[in-house]
């Protein structure tokens, strides 16, 4: 029932959490994760990259503002990357055969995870090459 159907008010009580739906969403998740990983080769390696901004800003010290602007970047990369993977399963499901739109619209979210980890490199340019010169010692 929608909450605007209802005529009596809101309380506390229709705030309440299922504990089974929590643990069984949080369930789904992790094995929507484990199958994209298997399925998804670029995934491992944005993941892989995930890692090497990670221990590079731990070796190199990157300030607290860059490490937000990595972690935001690296989850905003690897989101794309399982929407990507969502929208390859639907429009697989939906147009077995070829169809030009199913491949206009597979090509379109890869397209979409392309341009999302160009931008994070970019940053990450940006942001590590300064460090990287100052851990070398080399003067500019």
């Amino acid at each position: 029932m929608e909450l605007k159907d209802r005529k009596e008010k809101v309380t506390l009580k229709d705030f309440k959490v299922d504990k089974k739906r929590l643990r069984n969403s949080f369930k789904y998740a992790g094995i929507g994760i484990l199958q994209a990983f298997v399925g998804e080769q670029n995934l491992k390696i944005h993941t892989f990259m995930a890692i090497l901004v990670i221990l590079s800003g731990f070796i190199l010290k990157i300030t607290y503002l860059e490490w937000l602007i990595c972690l935001i970047l690296i989850g905003l990369v690897l989101m794309a990357e399982f929407f990507n993977t969502a929208i390859e399963y639907v429009v697989d499901l939906a147009s077995p055969d070829f169809h030009p739109l199913a491949k206009a619209a597979k090509d379109t979210a890869s397209a979409g995870v392309l341009m999302m980890a160009i931008i994070s490199a970019i940053i990450g340019l940006i942001i590590f090459i300064p460090h990287i010169i100052e851990f070398l010692g080399v003067s500019i």
